[in-house]
């Protein structure tokens, strides 16, 4: 009867991987605790995770799955660069591309890494049009030669670029013995 419930669930709620606590009272002379868990949904950084709300909940552990999503950005800007991943992610996937990182460097400029490694260059300014540039018109070119694609750099005003990987040598070499031929 003596259990400050309130200051009970408090620190419960001020281990790492809590979510959320509730505490009752079970009678005659017993105490009920349900505990939700945070779920991580993205990795900060480094060595942070990130719930499903874009809330950094652990700044600085060893252990992270890396099949979780990246994102990176100053301190202080968790909610920022989370929103722009969960409202960017479904539109990719739409188009057959799947993200993979989002940063957001200290001058403000936006990069996204998709799966396959392909990195899209946002910028700092109009990066909702930017975006809608890469989906509506680069996307198709990057599903289909993303092995070739290195980047695509969209802080231009009125177009992008394509940043080609360099030929191998065996590609080469494999063209001249068709020409020679």
């Amino acid at each position: 009867l003596s259990v400050d419930l309130d200051s009970l669930r408090a620190a419960l709620e001020t281990i790492p991987w809590v979510d959320r606590a509730r505490v009752e009272r079970k009678w005659p002379n017993g105490v009920r605790v349900f505990v939700t868990e945070h779920v991580a949904a993205a990795r900060w950084g480094d060595s942070g995770l990130m719930n499903t709300r874009g809330e950094l909940f652990l700044t600085d552990t060893r252990h992270i799955p890396q099949e979780l999503p990246q994102l990176v950005g100053p301190a202080g800007t968790e909610a920022q660069v989370a929103k722009l991943y969960l409202e960017t992610y479904p539109r990719l996937l739409g188009v057959g591309m799947q993200l993979s990182k989002v940063e957001l460097d200290a001058r403000g400029a936006w990069q996204l890494t998709m799966h396959n490694g392909v990195t899209v260059r946002l910028g700092r300014q109009d990066v909702p049009a930017r975006l809608e540039r890469f989906i509506a018109v680069a996307s198709p070119i990057v599903a289909g030669r993303a092995a070739e694609v290195s980047y695509v750099d969209l802080r231009y005003s009125n177009g992008f670029s394509v940043g080609w990987h360099a030929p191998t040598r065996v590609a080469h070499d494999a063209q001249d013995a068709r020409s020679d031929g």
